[in-house]
C-alpha cells in the first residue's frame, strides 16, 4: 500500500490511496483542471481513479469533487449527512455509506471513523490491504475516546497539526473563527496531536505524515517543537505542504 496528497491545508486537500489494482481518492478540494495537474506531478490521472470519498462538505475538501466525478464517470462514497449538504447536479454516482461499517472498494478495505467536527456527520477513514493499516485523521476538534481506540493499529498515519494556540490567539482571524478553529468541533492543535502521539499504544506505528498545517497560525518549527517527545518511537517523519502535498510513501513492511 502507498500513499500520496495533492495538497494539504486550508486551501484545498486531496490525498491518494493505492493497493493492488485500486487507487482512492479521498476528497478533492481544488478545481478539476488543478487537480489533473497535481495528478500529473504524481505520475497520475483522473482515469486511474476508481472511486473518490468524501470526508465532509467543508469547500476545501469537495470543492472539485462533482466536477470531477462527473467528467470521469467516478463513483462517490459519503455519509447521508455529507451527502444532505452535497452540492450535486444530480449526475453523480452516489454510494451512501454507515460510518458505523466497514466496506470495500476493490483490492482495499475502507472503516470510516466519526468524528467531531462542524460539519453534518463527517467522516476520516482507515485503509487497509496487504497486511498494512493507514489511518487518516484531520479535521477534529479532539480525540475522543472512540477515535483513540480506532486509530491504534495503524502502521502509517495522516495527522493533523493545525495551529499554534500562540499564533491563532494573537493572528489576524476574527474572534469567531478562533473559537471556531480552537474548538471541541474545530481543529486539532499541535499540542492536542503531539498528546495524542504520546499517549501510548501506537506500537505499528512506522510512519507519521504531520498535515492541515496552517500557513497562517502555524509553523513548522512550531510543529517539531510541539511534536518533541512524543514521536521518538517513529521511524519516518513527513510534512504535508499545501502547494505540493507530499510524493509517494510506501508503507513499510
Amino acid at each position: 500500500m502507498r500513499f500520496a496528497s495533492l495538497g494539504s491545508g486550508s486551501k484545498g486537500n486531496a490525498t491518494l490511496v493505492e493497493y493492488g489494482e485500486t487507487c482512492l481518492l479521498i476528497d478533492c478540494g481544488f478545481s478539476a483542471v488543478e487537480t489533473q495537474r497535481r495528478l500529473e506531478s504524481l505520475g497520475r490521472t483522473a482515469t486511474d481513479i476508481d472511486a473518490v470519498l468524501v470526508t465532509h462538505e467543508h469547500g476545501d475538501h469537495i470543492k472539485g469533487v462533482g466536477a470531477l466525478a462527473r467528467k470521469h464517470d467516478l463513483a462517490i462514497y459519503m455519509t447521508p449527512g455529507t451527502h444532505r449538504r452535497f452540492s450535486s447536479k444530480g449526475s453523480e454516482a452516489l454510494e451512501l455509506i454507515n460510518i458505523h461499517q466497514s466496506f470495500s472498494i476493490g483490492d482495499i478495505e475502507v472503516l470510516p471513523v466519526a468524528v467531531p467536527h462542524d460539519a453534518q456527520e463527517p467522516s476520516q477513514f482507515i485503509f487497509a490491504g496487504g497486511g498494512h493499516t493507514l489511518g487518516m485523521l484531520t479535521d477534529l476538534g479532539s480525540v475522543s475516546s472512540h477515535v483513540a481506540s480506532e486509530y491504534r493499529a495503524c502502521d502509517a498515519l495522516l495527522l493533523e497539526c493545525n495551529y499554534d494556540p500562540e499564533l491563532l490567539a494573537y493572528g489576524p482571524y476574527p474572534a469567531s473563527v478562533k473559537r471556531r478553529v480552537s474548538g471541541g468541533w474545530g481543529h486539532l492543535s499541535n499540542k492536542q496531536a503531539a498528546q495524542y502521539l504520546g499517549s501510548g499504544g501506537f506500537e505499528r506505528l512506522k510512519q507519521l505524515v504531520v498535515a492541515h498545517i496552517s500557513e497562517t497560525n502555524n509553523s513548522l518549527e512550531c510543529v517539531e517543537a510541539a511534536l518533541q517527545g512524543s514521536v521518538e518511537h517513529i521511524e519516518q517523519i513527513f510534512f504535508a505542504r499545501q502547494d505540493s502535498g507530499f510524493d509517494w510513501i510506501e508503507l513499510n513492511a
